[in-house]
Formats: structure tokens, sequence, C-alpha cells
């Protein structure tokens, strides 16, 4: 029982593990590498909760520790991120706006985590942090491509939608993890593209063992829940 109980706050640590790597990553000036460990935490951090569903292993610790390890990492680890490729040059008044991004995801996770038992069950009300972070990491990831003043339109938007009312589609009914399944399928094109280009060398390898890991659950549920249609 002990090693079960285990496996999912293992999963949440790897979450806040990888929040920490992306701000040692973006100091460091290595952006990209950054934004994929915001990746690779947001497909860890989809995992925790249903594994410790499966597991039948529920507890007040791992909900309290994953909402430490979301404000890790979606939001000050992507808040570094968009200060170190864009808003330094604002200087002080750039880190100043860029730390905005953690207190409204704070807020946004304080107030989930008193009302989560009053949510409906089809809906968010405003934007989860997960996408936030999410959303800021592969915006840095196309960085070149995309103008400044776009990443900080979204950035401000961003900041307001979490704490906002508006009601966010949770797709929770989804057999798959809503998050995960969409961010596997970004990093397998990705890696594809990499490798492509011979560029391997440049990504972290972490994105090499949790790619296929996340693979082989998403295959574990699809088959789960096929064996239990048939029942």
């Amino acid at each position: 029982m002990r090693v079960k109980k285990m496996i999912p706050n293992a999963l949440t640590l790897g979450n806040l593990y990888c929040g920490f790597l992306s701000i040692g990553f973006a100091a460091n000036g290595q952006f990209k590498n950054a934004a994929i460990l915001i990746l690779i935490g947001m497909m860890l951090d989809s995992m925790d909760g249903r594994m410790a569903r499966m597991l039948n292993v529920d507890s007040t610790l791992g909900k309290e520790l994953d909402s430490l390890a979301d404000i890790v990492t979606f939001g000050v680890a992507p808040s570094f991120l968009v200060y170190y490729t864009y808003f330094f040059q604002f200087g002080l008044l750039g880190l100043i706006v860029a730390g905005l991004f953690p207190l409204f995801g704070a807020y946004r996770l304080a107030r989930f985590n008193i009302s989560s038992t009053k949510t409906s069950l089809d809906y968010f009300v405003g934007v989860p942090i997960t996408a936030a972070g999410g959303i800021l990491a592969i915006l840095t990831l196309f960085g070149d491509k995309i103008p400044h003043i776009v990443t900080t339109v979204v950035f401000t938007g961003m900041c307001f939608l979490m704490v906002s009312k508006v009601r966010i589609p949770s797709l929770k009914k989804v057999p798959l993890p809503k998050y995960g399944t969409i961010v596997t399928i970004f990093l397998g094109s990705l890696l594809f593209i990499i490798y492509q280009k011979g560029t391997s060398g440049q990504f972290p390898y972490l994105i090499y063992i949790a790619t296929p890991l996340y693979i082989a659950y998403l295959a574990y549920r699809f088959v789960k829940g096929k064996s239990k249609k048939s029942e």
C-alpha cells in the first residue's frame, strides 16, 4: 500500500522538479529546453490525479502537494521564461510585471481548492494555471516566429482569465487525459522534427523518457477503458 501511495506523489514531485529545472534552463539562456520541461510537467500533472484514483490512494496530502507543484511549474517557471526572453529589456519594470503571473495563478489555485467540491465537473471557473503556463511555454518555443506583442497580450490575458469568472470546459468526462494527450501529440511531432534536423543533443534527455512513458500510459488507459465497456 505504501508503494501505491508513493506513485502519484512521485509524479507530482516530478512535476515540481520540472518547474525547478525549467527556471534553471531559462536562467542559462536555454529557453526551448525550459519550455519543454514545462510541457513535460503538464504531462506529469495530468497523470498524478488519475493515477491516485486508479490505485484508490487519493489523499489530502497529494492534493496540497499538487497545488504547490503547480504554482512552481506553471506559475513561477513560465513567468521567468517570459522575463528572460522578452520582459528583461524593460529592467525592473519587466521583472515586476513578470511576477504578476504567479500571483494571479496562486490566487486561482487557492480559489479552486476551497470551491472544488461545489464546482461542476463540466467546467472550470477561470483558466486553469496548468493551461495558462503551458500556453506561455508553447509561445516561447516558437518565440522567434511570434511577435513579442502577441506574447505580451497573451501573458496579460492569461493573468486576468485565471482569476475571471469565465467558464472553461473541463473535459473531465473525456476518457483520455485532457492536457497530456495534446501535449504528447505535440512532443511527438517535436521529437520527429528534432531527429530530422539532427539537433537531439540540444534538448533535455528527459523528453525522450517522458514521452514514451506517457504514450504507454495513454495506451493503458485506452485498453482499460475498452475492457470496462466490454464487461
